[in-house]
């Protein structure tokens, strides 16, 4: 079992700092080169890490992928100047935000295509618990019709608990944008659910 792995994973130094995590002596070991542990890291936070960029992209599963791969690829190349400062899966996760938000502003910039119906029916992933359930996959198919900066505010405010002031850092938006962008989404998900479940 992972969780056996990790705490019998002995530390080549000793750090008393509180901020260490339990994933502390596998980032350590994967920092200097360790494949391996690394791995074990990989294996750890996929899911959530995938989770969230999945939202993010609106349910393009295969985007959702590429980009996974692309936040671990980065984390594999950053760990050794990782300072636990936070907690690592904090690191990890802000590390895969960034990166679906680098590619959603890269995308801006060029000519949206339009949906893929295909791609809707693809959304009905597990949450970070585990969990399929209709209303979920409901809530997830109105997510992905958002408009991205919407979604994006959204993903990062109601699911991932940001602040307006982090979100407007990271979308280059003023904090008024990104509050008026939450609204806009919770507005737009209100009526599209709004047709499929009574009050």
């Amino acid at each position: 079992m992972l969780t056996l792995a990790v705490t019998e994973w002995t530390p080549t130094a000793t750090v008393s700092d509180p901020v260490e995590d339990l994933d502390g002596p596998l980032v350590r070991s994967a920092g200097r080169g360790d494949a391996i542990a690394f791995e074990a890291l990989y294996r750890r936070h996929n899911g959530r890490v995938h989770g969230v960029i999945l939202r993010l992209v609106g349910g393009h599963a295969g985007r959702a992928e590429d980009l996974t791969q692309e936040a671990f690829v980065r984390a594999w190349q950053a760990l050794p100047s990782y300072r636990f400062e936070s907690a690592f899966s904090t690191w990890l996760h802000r590390l895969a935000v960034n990166t679906a938000l680098m590619e959603l502003r890269s995308r801006r910039s060029r000519p949206q295509a339009s949906d893929d119906e295909d791609e809707l029916d693809n959304i009905g992933t597990p949450d970070s618990a585990g969990h399929v359930t209709a209303l979920t996959m409901d809530l997830e198919r109105a997510v992905a019709t958002l408009p991205p900066r919407a979604r994006a505010v959204l993903v990062l405010h109601d699911v991932e608990g940001w602040k307006h002031e982090e979100i407007a850092a990271e979308l280059g938006m003023a904090v008024g944008s990104s509050k008026a962008q939450l609204h806009r989404a919770r507005g737009l998900l209100r009526t599209r659910l709004g047709g499929s479940h009574d009050a």
